[in-house]
């Protein structure tokens, strides 16, 4: 979408199919060019002047439409689609797609196993908590993973709500085997700001992101 103009991202904004299939096609090919297998599609911003409630309906239409398309396109490149549920409290009160379990309803509605749900835990934390059961509930629709320290979205290992020795374990229990994605603000130096993974691994018995003898 245009960033100037208030949109982030088009694929449940009705009106925009046109504009959001020739944004797809690109960003098909620039993943292509960097071999990266899965592509974040935007749902956008509930238009200016509308009530949710009044326009819920079309917009949801409208992006099971869009995720169809998208997956049909994506399956040719072999790559995966992913949406992602964004806090309507904090971080863009217009945002279309909320919370997790509108994210698992409308893919269980668009029903293509290349669409998956991108689950940052830092807006799943803000708009519904019980991160624990939301984790082992969602599990099997999760292609990637996202985490911030709530309430100031910095380092995991900085003030706040969230434990993420817990969270990265029960990751772990749960066979998750993607990447976990930073998507936190630095407080200072980006990497002095990674101590905490680090420290991570080495209470895994792992060193500098490889299995230590020991571990082995």
């Amino acid at each position: 979408g245009d960033p100037e103009a208030g949109e982030m991202g088009l694929a449940a904004v009705p009106g925009r199919q046109a504009a959001f299939r020739q944004g797809l096609a690109a960003a098909a090919q620039y993943a292509r060019a960097v071999g990266c297998p899965r592509i974040h599609l935007v749902a956008g911003r509930v238009p200016l002047g509308a009530e949710r409630a009044a326009v819920a309906g079309e917009m949801e239409t409208t992006f099971i439409e869009n995720l169809r398309y998208a997956a049909d396109l994506l399956a040719q490149e072999d790559m995966i689609g992913l949406v992602e549920p964004i806090n309507n409290r904090i971080t863009d009160p217009r945002y279309f797609l909320n919370t997790p379990h509108q994210a698992a309803a409308i893919l269980e509605k668009v029903g293509r196993p290349n669409l998956k749900l991108q689950l940052d835990l830092f807006h799943c934390q803000i708009m519904d908590g019980n991160l624990s059961r939301n984790l082992e509930t969602y599990f099997p629709l999760i292609g990637h993973i996202q985490i911030a320290q709530v309430p100031g979205r910095h380092e995991p290992d900085s003030p706040g709500e969230l434990s993420f020795p817990y969270i990265f374990e029960l990751l772990e229990s749960l066979g998750y085997s993607g990447y976990v994605g930073c998507e936190y603000a630095p407080k200072g130096d980006t990497l002095e700001g990674l101590g905490w993974l680090r420290s991570y691994w080495e209470s895994r018995g792992l060193q500098h992101g490889r299995t230590s003898k020991a571990a082995e």
